[in-house]
């Protein structure tokens, strides 16, 4: 487990990159979870960048563009629930999540390796007793795993990723995609989708407005009701879709 708070180093972490000191809206945001965040930001900034799970560039800006972009996206998740991470990739926003939501459990759904030995890193090094690590494609698990909550970020275009999040999410669940300033295209190319989906309550979200600059943009909607088989399916034809696209 890492060391508390104001701590020179975290164990195993070793070269962890150096990273600018926590802004005073993370101290609010975070609050007692404060010296978690800033010790996934160093493991962030040392092996994260080491293994290329972000760009060297992203260090000077890992607080705004990343921990408090995806901090404030909690606000939305119902709690107590069963929340799973898509993608997960570095951990964001599933890591985060799981600190600031401790009556979550989470899962932090990533299909490459190396970057599920890291996220099992930052689990065990973190102390995130309510978080858990699987290896898997979401094309796979669809209709397996049926989540009350399902974040995104930075992983697909809004038409596939609700395809892929729908598959997971329990019916009436909640989808929370984390997306920049093309939304609105995104949204708009999505919407023969999402209407075959079933989904319902499709809406723009800016979190965290008057706390950081400028809010996070999110895509809230709620998961249609199709039985599992139809929602496994309609997984697994998008990933053929996409086969077939890339041996075009």
């Amino acid at each position: 487990m890492l060391a508390e708070a104001g701590a020179g180093n975290v164990p195993g972490a070793a070269g962890a990159g150096r990273v600018p000191p926590a802004p005073p809206a993370a101290r609010e945001i975070f609050g007692p979870a404060l010296w978690q965040a800033e010790a996934y930001a160093r493991l962030l900034a040392g092996p994260g960048v080491e293994r290329g799970l972000i760009g060297p560039s992203e260090t000077a800006r890992i607080w705004d563009r990343h921990l408090l972009n995806c901090a404030v996206v909690a606000e939305l998740v119902p709690t107590p629930c069963a929340l799973l991470d898509l993608g997960s990739g570095a951990g964001l926003p599933g890591i985060v999540l799981a600190m600031l939501l401790p009556r979550a459990d989470v899962i932090l759904l990533e299909p490459m390796a190396r970057r599920t030995v890291f996220l099992e890193e930052c689990v065990r090094e973190l102390g995130l007793t309510n978080a858990r690590v699987v290896r898997g494609r979401a094309e796979e698990l669809a209709g397996q795993i049926e989540a009350d909550v399902v974040t995104v970020r930075a992983v697909a275009a809004l038409d596939r990723l609700a395809v892929l999040a729908s598959g997971l999410s329990r019916p009436g669940g909640l989808v929370l995609a984390i997306k920049g300033a093309k939304v609105a295209e995104e949204l708009d190319r999505a919407r023969p989708v999402l209407r075959r989906l079933g989904v319902t309550g499709v809406e723009v979200v800016a979190v965290g407005g008057g706390r950081i600059d400028p809010p996070a943009t999110v895509v809230r909607f709620v998961a249609g009701r199709a039985d599992r088989e139809t929602r496994r399916s309609s997984a697994r034809r998008r990933a053929g879709e996409r086969q077939e696209f890339g041996r075009a």
